[in-house]
């Protein structure tokens, strides 16, 4: 008995102490302190760190899909007969390797630059066709490009650049491979203007020259010193400021380039990310919570504001750089496309104006499909999928001077949309799960100190109940009258 009721007071001692140590612990979040500060020292950019390791060589592959948009009724539209038709041809496949080279870091190590070349290699068995033989018929982007710069010259100067144009055979539309359009082609038009003004390029392409450059120096914050600055970009080619826009709040580089996040993210935060392809910042808001090989995640994507007008959203007032300003769903960037008319927009023109999508038959905005958006693991910070997905189109309108586009209606004319993707690797996400097993095991080990103190206390009141009870028992047993051995031998003389 001893031996029991010794048992059943360690139990109860123990058990006390673990609830009272789980409850403590659980209030004053030491343990949840302590996973936080340490995730927070070893998510920074600094040399020897892991996330450092995987930042400089990403291992997840991204692969970049053009899906371009081909003219069926090219001569209809330029009569004024009938809107453009559009078909979609895609994807076409890239693998893109983006190895960052020249890395070094700055102000005694509290910042560090890199710049990030990006290099294509086709994939085929991921694309429709092969690009050296589909062919698209599209815009005539150079001769738009050189209409749209001679639109204030004057009527004369116009018409002489337009009987040229038309000595030589230029349209508005022209017909060339999938590789001619990405990687370039020597264009008659622009060889011609080389022999009038010698540092015209001859050669163009959406992708010209791109393959194996990069986008300029970036100077990244470390986090070192605060966590919330981890990945934000300081410095872009030396400037702190963009100059394309009108206004202050326009030209500022905010966030990061969309690689790197700050950890413990939370669904209240705007992640703000600078992206140079449309010569500004962004801004994403949380919109679900999904799961990526085994990995919780957040996904944040661009709301409608982003991309809206300065009538509907005053902080997109700098963007509108010229007299008449689009509306909502569509930036004009030729501020930093050498003048030429381009515009950037979402695929299909998602968040858009209507009026956009409804002046092209073939264009038909689906969330799931269009939408740009990040997976993010909110512990870490870490990207586990990615869509950055973003149109390119040609403002076509009627220019003095050039008979060609008499019939032209100002019209955002679809020629490309871009899908730059990332999903985690098999290897990283087993690497992010079992931290984030860690995590979650320290970060709860009060509450699993006080399930076992909660088990404990139970366990002892129930031995502690069996206990007493057995006791009770014990001394009725003891308490009965025995039967005494002379009635026994009186029993058995009488039988």
């Amino acid at each position: 008995m001893r031996k029991g009721s010794c048992c059943i007071f360690t139990s109860g001692i123990l058990g006390a102490l673990l609830l009272v140590m789980g409850v403590t612990l659980f209030v004053l979040g030491v343990f949840q302190t302590l996973i936080h500060n340490k995730l927070k020292r070893e998510i920074t950019l600094t040399e020897g760190s892991e996330v450092f390791a995987t930042w400089k060589n990403p291992p997840p592959p991204v692969f970049m899909q053009f899906f371009f948009f081909n003219v069926t009724n090219p001569d209809a539209f330029l009569k004024g007969q009938a809107k453009p038709h559009l078909t979609e041809m895609g994807p076409y496949t890239y693998r893109e390797y983006r190895p960052k080279h020249n890395v070094s870091f700055v102000d005694n190590g509290t910042k560090v630059a890199a710049c990030t070349p990006k290099f294509f290699v086709f994939v085929r068995e991921k694309s429709v066709g092969d690009p050296s033989v589909d062919t698209v018929t599209t815009v005539n982007i150079p001769a738009v490009a050189v209409m749209d710069r001679l639109k204030n010259a004057g009527f004369w100067v116009s018409s002489g650049i337009s009987m040229y144009m038309g000595s030589i055979g230029t349209t508005m539309f022209m017909t060339r491979t999938v590789d001619e359009l990405l990687w370039g082609f020597k264009d008659p038009l622009l060889t011609r203007l080389k022999t009038i003004k010698s540092d015209t390029e001859e050669y163009f392409g959406l992708m010209y020259n791109k393959n194996g450059s990069d986008d300029g120096e970036f100077v990244y914050h470390t986090g070192e010193q605060n966590y919330l600055d981890f990945g934000h970009i300081y410095t872009w080619k030396g400037k702190k400021m963009l100059s394309f826009w009108k206004t202050n709040q326009s030209n500022m580089i905010n966030g990061t380039d969309g690689s790197a996040f700050h950890p413990f993210l939370t669904k209240e935060e705007r992640l703000n990310i600078f992206t140079p392809d449309l010569c500004r910042s962004i801004h994403m808001r949380f919109e679900k919570e999904v799961e990526v090989k085994g990995i919780p995640a957040y996904r944040f994507t661009p709301p409608r504001d982003v991309l809206a007008s300065g009538k509907n959203n005053p902080e997109n007032e700098g963007f509108c750089v010229t007299k008449k300003c689009l509306d909502d769903g569509v930036l004009d960037v030729s501020v930093c496309r050498k003048g030429a008319p381009v515009v950037v927009s979402f695929p299909h023109f998602h968040l858009g104006d209507k009026k956009y999508a409804n002046a092209i038959d073939g264009i038909s905005p689906v969330h799931e499909h269009h939408q740009t958006f990040l997976d993010l693991n909110p512990t870490m910070g870490m990207p586990v999928r990615a869509m950055k997905r973003t149109q390119i189109n040609i403002h076509l309108e009627r220019v003095t001077g050039f008979p060609l586009t008499r019939n032209l209606n100002s019209t955002i004319f679809p020629i490309v949309f871009l899908n730059e993707s990332m999903v985690i690797d098999d290897a990283s996400a087993v690497r992010i799960r079992k931290q984030l097993l860690d995590v979650t095991l320290v970060s709860h080990l009060p509450l699993i100190l006080i399930i076992l103190g909660v088990i404990l206390l139970s366990v002892t009141i129930i031995l502690a109940y069996r206990f007493y009870k057995n006791k009770s028992s014990a001394k009725k047993d003891i308490s009965s009258p025995p039967v005494s051995s002379k009635a026994d031998d009186q029993e058995i003389n009488d039988f």
